[in-house]
């Protein structure tokens, strides 16, 4: 394994430059959102902030005050989605326990990257943590600082020491961003080979394919230096001429190469593992869409549904709305459409795939709330007397 130490890592106002909220473009908001989800600590710090730490009754006012704001902003989209239920009818029944059993490992593979670089915490305090802090992120208007915060102060409570959970969840977080960064160069090439019409079973072993690939780039990428270098000075050159206007990024090889020993210092050894489980994370997430388009009855080319996959796990980064509600959607369905889904069809496949990923994690993240709370409370309590 042949690797250079990492050069100082830049700051993102270096990187961006700073713009004024009133004529913040998209593309920062976008950036400043994935930059955000690279610096955990920073998260936690800011999602601490927005939450009270001294007395009961004030923090039970100011989570009042933020459920109150996230269900003004979720209110539309909420309406237009229960206006469209009747309409998950039309899905063949046998698809359904697919989606589910897939969506589950998805969570699941997430859970195990998370205890990979969080040295083997316990399987409970992972999966009730991660589990309560990705709803919050989804209904806070603090959206991801907020999940952040919840999830590092439960970590805490059940034993992990700081540190340990900030560097543990910095990798995990880093891994997972960079697959899904990754995953629309992969899908480029069959999108650009034209429409096919292809079975289910083609279709399946096709995005598989990919993420086979993604997991060899990937292991390269650990192994060695150039291959990130390369891949840093050619993402840096897309961004600057994608963005004339925009402050030019011009240390981003540096910063990938810091990155991931940031990474290797928390996975390692079991870096092997740890990218396989963020590459699981992301397939089985995908392969719960097709199963959704299946059981409408398409089957569309895969690359554009990697593309418009993809598409959503950037629109759910935007800061807009919690968990980019109502914009995921708009953008899915319409992606979904471009790759030759029927417009009903792609409502409908978009509505069972969100009821997976969004709604359903809401009610989940309060029960395992509570469950944590019941045991690591109870514990830190017996500890004390």
């Amino acid at each position: 394994m042949r690797r250079s130490s990492a050069p100082s890592r830049s700051t993102g106002s270096s990187a961006r430059g700073v713009a004024s909220p009133s004529r913040e473009r998209l593309g920062d908001r976008l950036e400043g959102a994935l930059e955000n989800r690279a610096d955990v600590e920073g998260e936690i710090t800011r999602g601490e902030a927005a939450q009270p730490v001294r007395r009961r009754i004030v923090r039970t006012a100011v989570w009042l005050c933020v459920t109150a704001v996230s269900l003004y902003l979720v209110a539309p989209a909420l309406l237009d989605t229960l206006s469209s239920w009747r309409s998950l009818t039309e899905l063949a029944p046998g698809w359904v326990p697919v989606m589910v059993v897939l969506q589950a490992a998805a969570v699941v593979s997430l859970w195990w990257l998370q205890r990979i670089a969080l040295h083997r915490a316990g399987w409970y305090a992972v999966a009730t943590s991660q589990l309560a802090g990705n709803a919050m992120a989804k209904i806070a208007p603090g959206g991801g600082a907020v999940g952040a915060a919840v999830q590092y102060r439960m970590l805490a409570e059940a034993g992990l020491p700081r540190a340990r959970a900030i560097a543990g969840l910095t990798a995990a977080n880093l891994l997972t961003l960079a697959v899904v960064l990754a995953l629309p160069v992969f899908a480029i090439p069959a999108f650009i080979r034209g429409a096919v019409d292809r079975s289910l079973a083609e279709v399946a072993l096709g995005g598989f394919g990919l993420f086979a690939l993604l997991f060899a780039a990937g292991a390269s990428m650990f192994a060695y230096d150039r291959p990130l270098l390369w891949v840093g000075r050619t993402a840096q050159r897309v961004r600057n001429r994608l963005r004339p206007k925009a402050t030019p990024v011009r240390e981003l090889p540096g910063r990938l190469l810091c990155e991931r020993e940031r990474i290797l210092a928390a996975v390692a050894p079991r870096w092997k593992a740890a990218l396989a489980a963020s590459v699981g994370r992301w397939a089985f997430d995908y392969a719960s869409l097709l199963a959704a388009l299946a059981a409408v009855g398409s089957t569309p080319r895969p690359g554009v549904v990697l593309l418009a996959f993809c598409a959503a796990q950037l629109l759910a980064q935007l800061p807009i709305t919690p968990g980019g509600v109502g914009f995921v959607e708009v953008g899915l369905t319409a992606t979904l459409a471009l790759a030759g889904v029927d417009a009903s069809d792609a409502i409908v496949a978009t509505l069972a795939y969100r009821l997976l990923t969004y709604w359903l994690p809401l009610p989940l993240g309060a029960v395992a709330a509570i469950l944590h709370r019941r045991r690591f409370h109870t514990t830190a309590l017996g500890a004390s007397l």
